[in-house]
């Protein structure tokens, strides 16, 4: 009893003073986490099988002014005069179904599956294209909802061992970052939609194999 009475005060004071080096940092630099991060610049190819990258394709120029947007990257490749288009975005927003309307114009609801060692995912129709999109996530399996996303950084992100890199401004103190994937290919009118998931889904497992391990450091 008399040690914890000689702690008690400095425990005290230890305590109040990071609640207050928090709230400060917060109301004076509100904006400050996103220039802790790192710019990610995404590599010119990324394997995989059985498509060819197109080394001629152009990448669309974006006019869209966005703070959570850290990077962007767009990539074609085709299989048998079928172009598959690969969109990746690296982001500090992680509900899918929002950034499908920002970035996409796609507002009607997606068919949200889960693969064991993957995650969830998305997958839909529009404008005559079948498209998957999901988060890939810095740690844990993809999500699609925020919801997910939330459930996935509870069992994984460990907030409290950034606590004195926030402080020092190195690092942010929550971990919102998303690899969002948005891969689409044209609908054939003499196949079903369900043909046209397969083949975006042996797309999206082996792709995100590929990006999980390679998800940029804090």
């Amino acid at each position: 009893m008399i040690i914890w009475k000689q702690f008690r005060l400095p425990l005290l004071v230890l305590t109040f003073s990071s609640v207050f080096l928090v709230l400060a940092k917060v109301i004076i630099h509100p904006n400050a986490e996103k220039s802790t991060l790192i710019p990610l610049i995404f590599p010119e190819t990324v394997p995989l099988s059985e498509w060819q990258l197109n080394t001629k394709y152009s990448q669309p120029t974006s006019t869209k002014d966005d703070s959570n947007l850290i990077a962007q990257k767009h990539y074609q490749y085709i299989q048998k005069d079928v172009p598959l288009d690969i969109e990746m975005r690296y982001v500090t927003i992680f509900d899918v179904s929002q950034l499908l309307k920002e970035y996409n114009l796609i507002s009607s609801s997606a068919e949200v599956r889960q693969r064991e060692k993957v995650g969830y995912y998305g997958l839909g129709i529009d404008k005559g294209r079948a498209y998957l999109s999901a988060c890939i996530n810095p740690q844990g399996s993809s999500t699609f909802t925020s919801q997910q996303f939330s459930q996935n950084r509870s069992l994984y992100d460990r907030p409290w061992q950034r606590l004195l890199p926030w402080l020092m401004g190195k690092k942010p103190i929550e971990d919102k970052r998303c690899l969002w994937t948005h891969l689409s290919i044209p609908v054939n009118n003499n196949s079903s939609p369900e043909s046209a998931y397969k083949k975006l889904e042996n797309v999206w497992f082996s792709w995100h194999q590929w990006w999980q391990p390679r998800f940029p450091k804090l």
